[in-house]
This record gives structure tokens, C-alpha cells and sequence, in this order.
């Protein structure tokens, strides 16, 4: 095998090109990135059994051929390069390979290359949806799911799309996240599968990255494939049975308020620097007020009113700082209306428009008095 291109172009593909690398795995070839030439392109792929990464890039292809090399050594070597173009070329008798890039010259060891698995493909007419809108859902609630890996089935998002909606949901138990969007096309196909939050995070950098305008989605068996121009992402999808969010919204609440989304979310992170070592973040309401409030022992304390439209008998209500933190910033649109039923029961973030809606359902924490 033996190839060159523009430094810079390589790099660029590189860099997506080792995101499926493992760092953990026993296996040893897992830990590089294969690279395929043949015609005038080069395949580079990797993965960590979990997550698997496919880019291609235009090369000058002066033989065919493929190798294995350590992913992150060859990024680095990579990017160090002086000259504007490099050469790779496997030689196969010595077992390494040999990149030259202007005066200097590198020998990178080969890795096993039949010890790479096989990537799955895309479908030939895959499910394709708009990436800024696929981008906009994975970024609202994907940080909702959990990191508990003895719980494998909340580590995921449930990704539906049917129609003119695409819907993805997630929760940890503690916390639950709900993004509808509208879509402006009907999509081709109905898909739902509960795939793994940091799949659709590594997706969305890409998607964002690439300038691509649509993402195919081809589901296989116990798999789901994403394309997206000349990068394939594909993915494992989370086993067991993601549960029934719909029986964990209440079906009524007691106070109902519209609050400006940005004036609460500013009170919530001045306050919240002071809310440390797990305490929780208060927020008490009276006739026409809200005052939010946070105190750590040895730390400090702090409190912040400002006004909303609350009637009725005073609640003052715990939240974990973070998560409160999170569905504030999730949320959609200038004004949000905050439901809320007890000091016990869960509290809820609405926001959206004509576009789609966002629904956040927050376990409170029990205060001390």
C-alpha cells in the first residue's frame, strides 16, 4: 500500500477517523486505525467494539493495499508534520510503515490487521432526517442519560422519528428529557431504538463539524448505522427494555407558572457556585416571588429573589443544582412554565413552539428545615 495527499486534508479526516479508537480493550488492534487504499481514496476506520468510525478521503492511491496503525500516535505524528503533503507506504518485509512528510521521516509499527472486526454499512435507502434538527434533539437531552454503567438500559436515548417528528428521550432516573421536533419533510420509514448517549454525542460533533445536511439512519439487528457525507458512524444499541416515560409525568400539578427562561437560568448559576459538596439548591416561592438559595457549610451562602406570577400557599421546593442547571439550559424558547406539585414530588420544565416542544421532569431532594 501506498498513498499521499495534503497534510491538512489527511489531518482532518484523521481526526475523525480515531474517535472509535479504544483505550481500554485488551484487544491490541483496537487501540489503532485501519487504513484502506484503493482507488483514489482512503478508508480509515476504527472502533472500540461499542462505537465504530468510517471516513473517507481523496488520496493519490499509488497501490492498494491495508494496514493497522496505532490511532492516537498516528494523529500526532501526523499533526507535528512540517511539509504541506506526506507519503505513506507499507513495507510489508519490515512490518511498519513509512511516512515522510518534507525532511522528515517516520517508521510506525503495523498492528495485527486481521484482528479488526468487520464495520457494519449503511442500508442502501436509509432513514434521513435533517442534521441540524438531529444536532439541536441529541443536544437537549442526551446529557439526561445516565453514566451508571449496572444500569445499561438508562445510559442510552430512545430515538423515534416517524412522519413529521423526530423524538428522542432519556433519563437517569433522577431526571427525565424529552425533545419532540418537527420535522419540515416526512420521513421515509418509522425507527426507534435506545442508543448510547455518548454514540449520539460523538455523532452530533461530527454532524457539526462535517457541514453535512443530513444524517441517514439505517437500524440493523442490535445495530444502528449513521451516515453523514463521506463519515459512517455506527453503533451497538443499549440492551434491555427502556422504560415507559410517559407513566412518569404526573397527570396533574398544583402551581403553574410562565417564567422568563434566560432570568431564572442566570439566578440559578450565581447561586448554584454555592451550592457544594451535594447540597442542594432551594427555591422558595411566595405571593409574586421567587427566591433561590444555596449555603454549604465552611463554604458560604447565597440567595437571589426576583419576580414570578406565583399564587397560593408558600412551597419551598430542593433541587440538585446540576440537573436543575441542565433543563434550564435544554430549554427552547425566551419564556418556560414550570410546574410543580409538592415539596416531595417531581418538578417540571416545559418550553417549545410551532417547531417542537421540550418536556424536563426533575426529582426534588428532601430539605432539611
Amino acid at each position: 500500500m501506498k498513498f499521499s495527499l495534503e497534510r491538512e486534508r489527511f489531518l482532518g479526516s484523521l481526526g475523525v477517523g480515531v474517535r472509535g479508537v479504544s483505550t481500554r480493550s485488551a484487544i491490541q488492534t483496537l487501540s489503532g486505525v485501519l487504513l484502506r487504499a484503493s482507488g483514489g481514496s482512503v478508508e480509515l476506520q476504527s472502533t472500540d467494539m461499542e462505537i465504530g468510525v468510517m471516513v473517507r478521503v481523496e488520496a493519490d492511491v499509488e497501490r492498494e493495499g491495508a494496514v493497522v496503525l496505532p490511532g492516537r500516535l498516528l494523529l500526532d505524528v501526523v499533526r507535528s508534520l512540517p511539509s504541506d503533503t506526506l507519503s505513506l507506504e507499507h513495507r510489508a518485509a519490515e512490518q511498519d510503515v513509512e511516512l515522510v512528510s518534507g525532511p522528515s521521516r517516520f517508521h510506525l509499527r503495523t498492528l495485527p490487521l486481521e484482528d479488526f472486526p468487520r464495520l457494519p454499512e449503511p442500508a442502501e435507502s436509509p432513514m434521513r432526517v435533517p442534521a441540524a434538527a438531529f444536532v439541536d434533539t441529541v443536544g437537549r437531552v442526551a446529557r439526561a442519560a445516565s453514566r451508571d454503567e449496572t444500569r445499561p438500559h438508562l445510559t442510552g436515548v430512545l430515538v423515534s422519528a416517524s412522519g413529521q417528528e423526530l423524538r428522542m428521550v432519556a433519563t437517569d432516573s433522577y431526571r427525565l428529557s424529552v425533545k419532540e421536533t418537527k420535522l419540515g419533510e416526512p420521513v421515509q420509514g418509522e425507527l426507534e431504538a435506545n442508543v448510547p448517549a455518548r454514540t449520539l454525542q460523538e455523532l452530533a460533533r461530527v454532524a457539526s463539524s462535517s457541514g453535512a445536511e443530513e444524517i441517514g439512519i439505517s437500524a440493523l439487528d442490535n445495530q444502528v448505522v449513521f451516515s453523514l457525507g463521506d463519515v459512517t458512524v455506527s453503533s451497538r444499541l443499549v440492551e434491555g427494555r427502556f422504560p415507559n416515560y410517559r407513566q412518569l409525568v404526573p397527570e396533574s400539578f398544583e402551581y403553574e407558572l410562565n417564567v422568563s427562561a434566560a432570568e431564572l437560568l442566570d439566578v440559578v448559576r450565581r447561586v448554584s457556585l454555592l451550592a457544594q459538596k451535594n447540597a442542594p439548591l432551594r427555591l422558595s416561592f411566595t405571593e409574586g416571588a421567587l427566591e433561590v438559595s444555596a449555603q454549604t457549610p465552611d463554604v458560604g451562602e447565597a440567595r437571589e429573589s426576583l419576580p414570578v406570577p406565583f399564587k397560593g400557599e408558600p412551597l419551598e421546593i430542593g433541587f440538585n443544582p446540576e440537573f436543575l442547571r441542565d433543563g434550564l439550559e435544554s430549554s427552547e424558547s425566551d419564556e418556560l412554565r414550570l410546574r410543580l406539585i409538592s415539596p416531595l414530588r417531581p418538578g417540571l420544565i416545559e418550553s417549545g413552539g410551532d417547531d417542537g416542544s421540550f418536556v424536563y421532569l426533575v426529582m426534588p431532594i428532601r430539605l432539611n428545615v
